[in-house]
């Protein structure tokens, strides 16, 4: 964030923060700390706007019965449910928000998504938890497929009876200046549909499939010579080498081409690309 935006968001009437780290690493089993510690008392995380502790609107990520509905619900995917939580934020007044994410793209994507200025201080789950934590809680994720909701149990229960497991307790210190000493957070463990059944993921095959039908929609002159696809815990990075004819501006088609791939893929899938990288490899006569 450059000099002029960090201005913009300190006079804001919400100030944005963010919590980023990868799937499964314990955000939302840490967001309500990082939330104490910085006097912050509404979090967005997998599609519900909590504020102090209940659940006021959107719905959670984890009542979708797959994976790409589970991406969908947590990126807002749906007007519907971003629209009734960004109604629900403005008539609190909230003065600051937590957003929850995998990256600082799906974090940005969010706040643009709920008309939220762009984060102006984002930490890393690494820079709040050990390397221990974070592997124990990939390991709870991996193995017995359990997820967190930042808040009590019965919350969860009147919401989301048929997901809930059981409730968490938590005894830390607060550096909170209005709420000094320890404090107790109870958090919500839920089983989530798409995670007994098994992650669902797109495969190569069908994204290559996307990316070549928006190559010859939006520029139909180039030819694809490869399509690489490698995938992270943050999104998909796709790589693409093209022929193009003599003549062709190559700087504002080449950077329409990128723009409209994310843009189309990512509105079709629900999935996050986070890099799309196009390889020039001969130009050719028309």
């Amino acid at each position: 964030m450059n000099f002029l935006d960090s201005i913009k968001q300190k006079f804001s009437p919400i100030q944005v923060y963010a919590l980023v780290g990868e799937s499964g690493t314990g955000k939302s089993f840490r967001s309500k700390i990082v939330a104490e510690e910085n006097g912050i008392h509404a979090i967005i995380d997998d599609g519900l706007l909590i504020i102090d502790d209940k659940i006021v609107a959107g719905h959670t990520a984890k009542k979708e019965k797959t994976y790409m509905g589970a991406v969908r619900a947590a990126l807002f995917d749906d007007k519907a449910q971003r629209d009734q939580v960004a109604k629900a934020m403005k008539q609190a007044k909230i003065k600051k928000i937590l957003l929850l994410g995998t990256s600082e793209k799906m974090v940005m994507k969010i706040a643009m998504r709920l008309q939220l200025p762009q984060p102006f201080k984002i930490i890393n789950i690494k820079d709040i938890a050990s390397e221990e934590e974070i592997q124990k809680a990939i390991k709870s994720r991996q193995v017995e497929g359990k997820h967190v909701i930042p808040v009590p149990s019965i919350e969860v229960k009147k919401s989301y009876p048929q997901i809930f497991s059981n409730s968490l307790h938590e005894l830390f210190s607060s550096k909170n200046k209005a709420k000094k000493g320890d404090v107790m957070i109870e958090k919500s463990v839920v089983k989530p549909e798409f995670s007994k059944k098994g992650r669902l993921e797109i495969s190569e095959a069908a994204l290559t499939q996307m990316v070549m039908h928006c190559v010859n929609e939006s520029e139909p002159d180039i030819i694809i010579k490869k399509i690489s696809i490698k995938t992270n815990a943050h999104g998909y990075k796709i790589i693409i080498t093209i022929d193009v004819p003599f003549g062709t501006q190559l700087t504002g088609k080449i950077h329409k081409l990128q723009t409209y791939i994310i843009d189309q893929i990512e509105s079709y899938t629900g999935i996050l690309i986070e890099e799309v990288s196009i390889i020039i490899d001969k130009i050719t006569k028309r």
